[in-house]
């Protein structure tokens, strides 16, 4: 694979990173057949891995460390901390207090005395961003941590961190990791372009569109997701926009079959075809799904197919906000004003 360069780091990364949340009781709980994906991603050019410590509970993070036990070296190892790992109410969040106690919890289980990339998974509207970007840089400065990043951050965050950052002194984030794919289309208004103002690497996750561009849901197909079996705003056929983004499932699976190749495929190299990006991440349960991911990595889209694509989802559009997961904290009833 070609690589790219991760923002202004000068390191450089495959265009595909290997997700790991599937790998454990989340998704396959086979120990040794996530190695065997593992190792299945790093042969075919991938040197760029993604987890977080919540992942299974922590479980994703071990299976990842064993699987690069030899090969550690040859990885820009990611990880991320946020979310709530116990019932503690400061077993979470971005606290320099659960911030120095994640870190020690994900180096253990990852098997290695350090991280490449380690990002905060989400804003706290309840945390002074100069909080936890002075426990990142501490743990910079301690060779525990090599660069830090952010996750969902809306661009006015993006742009409130790089500020702290300089007017403080502090490690800034050198990556944002954001959702993009052709029914998720929100932060081509805003995030890419802050991203790219300011130098950072973008690494985008669910380039499916949490399975909606796989190839397995037609409309009148029977394996089309319901409610029933896939609860929750992003998967309810009752509403309207998982309606539309059923119609254009299927335009964009019929486009992709006309131009000679699988809508993952088409759908991955969209996301990766945005100067902004450096990353498209990719979240295999099973070794015939990385193999499916694996080609989308040389796809290049032309002009033409491009313009066909903003035909069936215009730029910048959301097609269910509910598939959004930054900004939320911002647009809940009770910051609104009303």
């Amino acid at each position: 694979m070609q690589l790219r360069p991760l923002g202004r780091t000068g390191v450089q990364v495959s265009p595909l990173c290997l997700g790991a949340m599937m790998f454990g009781p989340w998704g396959n709980d086979d120990r040794a057949d996530s190695i065997r994906v593992i190792h299945r991603a790093l042969d075919a050019g991938i040197n760029f891995v993604d987890t977080a410590d919540v992942y299974s509970a922590g479980v994703s993070e071990e299976i990842v460390g064993e699987a690069l036990r030899g090969r550690r070296d040859d990885v820009v190892l990611a990880t991320k901390f946020f979310m709530p790992m116990g019932e503690d109410r400061n077993s979470r969040g971005g606290s320099r207090r659960w911030v120095m106690r994640a870190v020690e919890d994900s180096l253990r289980r990852l098997g290695t005395d350090h991280i490449d990339l380690y990002q905060v998974h989400r804003p706290s509207p309840d945390t002074d961003v100069e909080e936890t970007l002075g426990a990142l840089t501490d743990l910079v400065r301690q060779g525990k941590v090599r660069y830090i990043g952010s996750s969902s951050y809306s661009g006015s965050q993006i742009v409130e961190a790089q500020w702290a950052s300089r007017d403080r002194n502090l490690e800034r984030f050198v990556t944002e990791q954001p959702p993009y794919s052709i029914l998720v289309r929100g932060i081509e208004e805003d995030v890419l372009p802050t991203t790219q103002r300011h130098g950072m690497g973008t690494l985008t996750y669910s380039p499916l569109a949490g399975g909606w561009l796989s190839g397995r849901w037609r409309k009148d197909a029977a394996g089309t997701p319901t409610s029933a079996a896939r609860p929750g705003a992003r998967f309810d056929m009752s509403r309207p926009a998982n309606q539309r983004k059923l119609d254009a499932v299927e335009d964009l699976a019929q486009l992709a079959e006309q131009s000679g190749m699988s809508l993952i495929e088409m759908s991955i190299g969209f996301v990766l075809n945005h100067p902004g990006v450096t990353s498209a991440i990719v979240g295999p349960r099973t070794m015939e799904q990385l193999e499916s991911y694996l080609p989308a990595a040389d796809i290049r889209l032309s002009t033409e197919m491009l313009d066909r694509i903003d035909q069936i989802v215009a730029p910048g559009v959301t097609v269910n906000p509910d598939d959004n997961s930054y900004g939320t904290s911002e647009l809940t009833s009770g910051a609104r004003r009303r």
